[in-house]
């Protein structure tokens, strides 16, 4: 989307005029810019809490060559339609109607014979396929093409980046952020895209996310163990900004042995720039601030704030 390659653009200009040979990502989400920052000859250490996020970065960002075959495709895919005895992931109903749910259950079954980069590409491919299906609503579902997913999939699979081998180890994990930047003793910088708040009282979940999450995770009965285990840190439902705001200087103060951050933020009447300005400086002095406008497109600011850089 044009409002997308304009944001990723923003960021990628502001690192441009940072000098770093590696970077640390603790919330990774789409990795657009860890590919692109492979092409740079940066070594990419990509992490997210989300299983999606993390598989899609070891498809793209960690997998420097593999790709998918024809006996791949025909591993995948072959009877991918034919319904086995159950569904393994009753959850999938919520999403597809149920031979849609029956391809998507089955590509994921199919997924654990292949090796792991190859597999985290399939799976990649997969998420393409159902962002894909779920674009479509009640009144535009006649405009999506006659096309069986097995031939959608093969489409989104063109679309996927060329695998880049920049002779580096890239690496992406699926870790608790705060123990991932304390791990962290030999990277250059901190790229922290911070999280959107989500406050204690809301009740909907990103679809897009949510529905990627419990395909991968086999299920829709993991929510409230994953929301207790990152309860009280960045990422984490909050009851206000001065809640959030500590959280981002809690994670900031374990960052501290890293030489330069770079945190990106979106203004969207939560927490100001000014707000963040204030709780990063009592952590480091921020030595620039970098804004755009997508007002127009999604009512909201970019920020990226940079110190010691």
């Amino acid at each position: 989307m044009k409002y997308a390659n304009g944001w990723l653009a923003f960021e990628l200009g502001v690192l441009r005029r940072m000098k770093f040979s590696s970077v640390a990502l603790p919330f990774t989400g789409e990795p657009e810019m860890c590919v692109q920052l492979k092409r740079w000859n940066v070594r990419v250490s990509a992490n997210d809490p989300m299983i999606w996020s993390y598989t899609k970065a070891t498809a793209l960002v960690e997998n420097q060559l593999d790709r998918l075959n024809e006996q791949d495709l025909g591993i995948l895919l072959d009877d991918a339609y034919i319904p086995r005895d159950k569904l393994d992931n009753v959850a999938l109903l919520k999403w597809f109607n149920e031979i849609d749910a029956w391809w998507f259950d089955n590509l994921r079954f199919n997924a654990e014979r292949l090796e792991p980069f190859k597999r985290a590409l399939a799976l990649t491919a997969g998420m393409m396929v159902g962002d894909y299906v779920l674009s479509f609503t009640e009144q535009t579902r006649s405009l999506r093409e006659p096309l069986s997913l097995s031939k959608v999939f093969g489409l989104m699979l063109e679309c996927l980046p060329y695998p880049h081998d920049n002779s580096l180890r890239n690496k992406s994990t699926n870790q608790d952020v705060r123990a991932f930047i304390a791990e962290r003793h030999h990277t250059d910088l901190l790229f922290l895209r911070l999280p959107v708040p989500v406050t204690q009282t809301s009740t909907t979940k990103e679809p897009t996310v949510t529905w990627r999450e419990e395909w991968l995770r086999g299920g829709d009965d993991f929510w409230v163990d994953f929301e207790t285990q990152r309860g009280a840190k960045l990422g984490s439902r909050v009851q206000s900004k001065q809640q959030y705001l500590g959280f981002v200087e809690d994670l900031l103060r374990i960052a501290a042995h890293i030489p330069a951050w770079a945190i990106a933020h979106t203004d969207n009447g939560f927490i100001s720039t000014d707000e963040l300005v204030e709780s990063v400086s009592k952590v480091r002095k921020v030595d620039a601030i970098y804004a755009k406008d997508f007002s127009d497109l999604l009512g909201v600011r970019a920020s990226m704030l940079v110190a010691g850089g």
